[in-house]
């Protein structure tokens, strides 16, 4: 409900709109169908049915993406790991649950079934799970046309294309990866005796993260000879905690001073959270004479951080700003303390 509340009040109309969850409430679904979100991708057999009964109530035919689990291993961290049979996202293909409901959607009073969707996973860099998952939801596809006469005009396989948080890191371009991907699906549909259809994919990282760079002041800096030298920022896992959540590596740099005739040495750049694990940059190479009051700046933070931020310690979550030909916006303010605990009830 928060994203489609913000999509609203952005203006983007429900056409353009794909409702997303693995447990979206009555309340959501009833907002989503009163929208006219154009698609709903249901994920579970219980969602089928509280679908189905709100739209058939509102005299509709909802247009539904069917959530398919291929069992395809998408090679990144376990935690964001979304493509196996054993999580908690969609219906898994290997056991027939995914065959299941489809057929109980296309028996469904309230509901259109219009195509298939997957996701593997995030943070991925190996173009050819996109394949292996493109093969088998074609012959999904083939088989629903085969047993109940619907030809499925929609495939959307996903997001989860990965981006460079390292400099050594070389993700796939999508430009490199777009036409490999029509391809085998046009050979697959081709072979199965079906129509092309429209094909989609959800590259929501790979375009907002790397627009932000997320800046943090140093406040204190403790050597510790023989073992490593901390350095402690002003924010950590309450802007973003993707390091402590499944080992995210990121990089950092000196913004503060456009110059430094420093030497540079590693050091860890941590958080200043009660938590061993809040660490924002295990090892990066800044000058020795960094100080306190110095800017860090921490790139490719566009993803998930501002999604992720969180009030613990009661630290006021940070402002977000625009920053365009030389020029600043303020698009987010920066919490206060008593916007932390506005909603305490005395």
């Amino acid at each position: 409900a928060g994203e489609l509340r913000i999509a609203q009040r952005a203006g983007v109309p429900g056409a353009s709109l794909i409702l997303h969850g693995n447990n979206k409430s009555p309340s959501e679904l009833a907002r989503a169908v009163d929208y006219g979100v154009s698609l709903v991708v249901v994920d579970s057999d219980d969602e089928i049915t509280r679908l189905s009964d709100i739209a058939a109530r509102r005299g509709r035919r909802q247009q539904v993406l069917v959530r398919v689990t291929p069992g395809v291993e998408a090679h990144t961290h376990a935690h964001v790991t979304t493509g196996t049979d054993d999580q908690k996202f969609g219906f898994p293909l290997s056991s027939g649950s995914a065959h299941r409901a489809v057929s109980r959607v296309v028996d469904a009073p309230g509901l259109e079934l219009v195509g298939l969707h997957s996701h593997l996973g995030s943070q991925i860099t190996r173009p050819d799970v996109f394949l292996t998952a493109a093969d088998r939801l074609v012959a999904l596809m083939a088989d629903t046309a085969r047993t109940h006469g619907v030809p499925l005009r929609r495939l959307d396989l996903g997001g989860g294309l990965g981006i460079a948080y390292l400099p050594e890191d070389e993700p796939p371009d999508v430009r490199d990866l777009a036409p490999v991907v029509v391809e085998r699906v046009r050979k697959a549909c081709a072979d199965a005796g079906i129509p092309m259809p429209r094909l989609a994919v959800e590259p929501g990282r790979a375009i907002a993260g790397p627009t932000t760079v997320t800046l943090y002041t140093v406040g204190t800096i403790k050597r510790r000879h023989g073992l490593r030298t901390w350095v402690s920022v002003d924010g950590g896992l309450s802007d973003n905690p993707r390091p402590a959540l499944y080992d995210a590596s990121y990089t950092a740099g000196l913004a503060a001073r456009t110059t430094t005739r420093s030497a540079h040495e590693t050091v860890t750049v941590c958080g200043r959270h009660c938590e061993s694990g809040d660490v924002v940059v295990d090892s990066a190479r800044l000058p020795t004479d960094l100080a306190v009051g110095d800017l860090l700046a921490v790139p490719a933070s566009g993803a998930y951080h501002r999604s992720m931020a969180n009030n613990y310690n009661a630290q006021p979550r940070p402002p977000v700003v625009a920053v365009r030909d030389g020029a600043a916006r303020l698009v987010v303010r920066g919490e206060t303390l008593d916007d932390v605990l506005r909603l305490d009830v005395p």
